[in-house]
């Protein structure tokens, strides 16, 4: 029998750069990058299928470097010991592109075929027709670049690479895939192993109906929702927990709009209660998901255990300002207390540096969220124009001086200018947002009102531990943060010197024995504030402004006295008013009516 050629085919996810130009990663990293899984699962059907030929096998490797350490050397060497083969850097987000560009210039040396795609390539494909001087040096070191999505497209890329001739581009922009019925998002369990808490990740649905400005989504994704089947959903839990997996994060920018989510969550809640399969998720909803029926509580039923939230700010003027209109400042309290009611820890994205923000009215703004409404876990970004975006291009066009290093667009940096704050106003409105929410009394405060709800409070402590300790010791936001830091002296980025050994190595013990202390001693502290909580008798009959009701209308709420807010709640009493007589005047009682509503 004639043995095989073999094609290696290496997926690699990049992460980026700190401040010090190491590469950030972890012995424990976050949640794994989906868009590594979905190539990974896509990669396989086509190894499944035969896609080379039957005489072809492909080798399937795929690194996340958030927790591996990636030798461009040994990939290449991986890539001649097979015959053949390619590197694609996959999912790359813009202030992941300087350090894919430093992973493939050894790569392109060595006369190794590299690709590279996701947010940053396909959202300046999407918003300035590929114009790009990053792109321009992936074009310069004859990088293959790839817009778009790869499902059902990447039979022609390996056939391509394998036959010697890949395109310097691959645009599907303008052909977005259906996903239901492809290949499913898959890690391997020793990958995933790498992860704090062992969780997983997939999409069951794509594309937004909104229209926020400061969004890379609509513009990658596209406005149109396209869904995985509840079959697809139900294969994919089955596969994973067949691995021994059982934590997933579900993608979706936003679940609450895949018109799929019912028979969705119904599948899962069959799982869990019927089979007893022992699954829990993290999902992404938008502030008006508490108005479909039932969602919430068949959500907590499926096993949501964490929400993330896109709160962005409770200023409606700044809200108009970025087009998030159905984000809807009377309705955050209701929701934020309906996930409470069933359990479910809720973290809120909160966006600094809107146009009408100034360092003062900053601090005011988390004054009122910390008193008038129950989220649990707050983290806060900066307005950041990223490729992609209609912010970006809209700066683009008109001129406006921004970054021109894209490892600064994380979120955790300023990259434009602001038009009532200086950059060191900014900065500073930045770091003490972070002091300001995550003081001890109100770290207290949170853990009180999850023991009085019933919700899983030893689980909000490790996850206020995380936060507060990856800002103050650790000097990276949260959802970038991991356990132990790891770093390499020779991964450093172009342009920072090499430190020595005897320089380098010493500095790295210590700070990491430093920061272990700090963090054992940051969870020790608030241990003994959540014990007290935990044993105090009368810890269910906790109430604050935030736990208890009221609305719009009553008297001493900061949320609704700001002019601004003041006319956005005067306006929603009017459009509730006009469809209440609407609605009446056509015969129907006044309870549907407001029901309907």
């Amino acid at each position: 029998m004639t043995e095989r050629r073999r094609f290696c085919l290496i997926l690699v996810k990049p992460s980026h750069y700190d401040d010090e130009g190491y590469v950030i990663q972890w012995f424990r990293s976050p949640i794994p990058s989906n868009s590594l899984a979905a190539l990974y699962g896509i990669a396989k059907d086509c190894a499944a299928r035969q896609v080379l030929g039957p005489d072809v096998a492909i080798d399937i490797h795929a690194f996340d470097e958030t927790n591996t350490r990636i030798r461009p050397n040994t990939l290449a060497a991986m890539i001649r010991d097979a015959g053949s083969g390619m590197v694609m850097l996959v999912g790359v987000q813009s202030n992941q592109f300087p350090r894919a560009l430093d992973l493939a210039r050894p790569l392109r040396a060595a006369g190794i075929a590299v690709a590279v795609g996701g947010f940053h390539v396909s959202g300046v494909t999407a918003m300035l027709g590929g114009v790009d001087r990053d792109l321009d040096a992936a074009r310069a070191l004859g990088l293959t670049l790839f817009a778009g999505e790869a499902e059902g497209r990447l039979d022609r890329v390996l056939q391509d690479a394998a036959a010697g001739r890949l395109a310097p581009l691959y645009d599907y922009m303008d052909d977005l895939p259906g996903i239901e019925g492809a290949p499913i998002p898959l890690m391997a369990a020793e990958r995933v192993q790498r992860t704090a808490g062992a969780a997983t990740s997939f999409d069951a649905g794509r594309g937004c109906p909104y229209q926020c400005s400061f969004c890379t989504i609509i513009n990658v994704q596209g406005r149109k929702s396209r869904r995985r089947s509840p079959d697809d959903v139900e294969t994919i839990v089955r596969t994973n927990y067949a691995q021994g997996l059982r934590s997933f994060f579900i993608t979706d920018d936003n679940f609450a709009r895949n018109k799929d989510w019912e028979p969705i969550l119904d599948r899962l809640i069959h799982l869990r209660e019927v089979e007893k399969l022992d699954i829990g998720f993290i999902i992404q909803v938008d502030t008006l998901c508490h108005k479909l029926p039932g969602f919430i509580e068949k959500a907590a039923r499926a096993g949501v255990r964490r929400v993330f939230i896109g709160l962005e700010n409770i200023n409606p003027q700044n809200l108009a300002d970025a087009k998030k209109r159905q984000n809807k400042i009377t309705e955050y309290r209701e929701m934020l207390l309906a996930w409470k009611s069933v359990r479910v820890i809720t973290y809120a994205g909160y966006i600094l540096g809107f146009p009408a923000d100034t360092r003062e009215s900053i601090m005011h703004d988390i004054d009122v969220i910390k008193r008038e409404l129950p989220v649990d876990l707050l983290e806060f970004f900066y307005l950041t124009p990223l490729p992609g975006s209609e912010d970006h291009r809209r700066l683009v066009k008109t001129g406006v001086p921004l970054d021109p290093d894209l490892n600064r667009y994380d979120l955790n940096h300023i990259c434009a200018p602001h038009a009532k704050m200086s950059p060191a106003e900014w900065n500073d409105a930045y770091r003490t947002a972070w002091q300001r929410y995550y003081t001890i009394d109100h770290i207290t405060t949170i853990l009180k009102r999850v023991a009085a709800s019933g919700g899983n409070a030893s689980n909000a402590l490790f996850l206020i531990t995380w936060f507060k300790g990856s800002i103050d010791f650790e000097r990276i936001h949260p959802l970038e943060s991991g356990f132990l830091r790891l770093k390499s002296r020779t991964d450093r980025r172009p342009g920072f010197p090499r430190e020595s050994v005897l320089t380098f190595y010493p500095s790295y013990w210590v700070q990491t024995a430093v920061k272990l202390v700090q963090w054992g001693m940051l969870y020790m502290r608030l241990r003994r504030i959540y014990l007290r909580i935990k044993h105090d008798p009368n810890k269910f009959a906790y109430t604050d402004t935030a736990m208890s009701a009221w609305d719009a209308d009553a008297p001493g709420h900061e949320l609704f006295e700001s002019d601004a807010a003041r006319a956005f709640v005067d306006q929603q009493r009017r459009v509730q008013e006009a469809k209440t007589a609407g609605v009446a005047a056509l015969g129907v009682p006044t309870a549907a009516a407001a029901e309907g509503a």
